[in-house]
């Protein structure tokens, strides 16, 4: 499999449950109540429980598995924008943006709620992409 370039995009879409939510906050630690408690979330300013913000930047990096090559997560600057609430869909896509030679690339990443229209986060990682194994 040839490397990603300058150019090439790439999606991934993950939809959010309670359940989500709560294997993520199992997996992760981060047991915050704005996630996982109902009655404490509705006094916040969210209004309800509202996903991890790193769920949502997790669809990220499967957007970033959909390009060419082995690609290998090496640096992700992250602006978080608005918060997603359970039943609602992630979606990341990923734009190689530069060569940064040395087979780094930059690449800008995005993630939206198309239930809402809106932009949740967005940002630039910087990956490595090498051809899968002897290629």
């Amino acid at each position: 499999m040839p490397v990603a370039t300058v150019g090439e995009t790439a999606t991934n879409e993950v939809s959010v449950s309670e359940e989500t939510i709560e294997a993520f906050a199992e997996l992760s630690g981060d047991e915050n109540p704005i996630h996982l408690d109902d009655e404490y979330a509705a006094e916040t300013m969210f209004g309800g429980r509202v996903a991890h913000g790193m769920l949502s930047a997790a669809v990220v990096s499967g957007a970033l598995a959909g390009l060419s090559g082995d690609i290998v997560y090496l640096s992700q600057e992250l602006s978080f924008e608005k918060p997603v609430f359970p039943g609602e869909t992630v979606e990341a896509s990923v734009s190689v943006i530069d060569d940064l030679g040395g087979d780094r690339l930059a690449v800008e990443t995005t993630a939206t709620v198309p239930e809402r229209d809106e932009r949740v986060h967005s940002g630039e990682a910087v990956v490595l992409s090498v051809p899968h194994g002897d290629e």
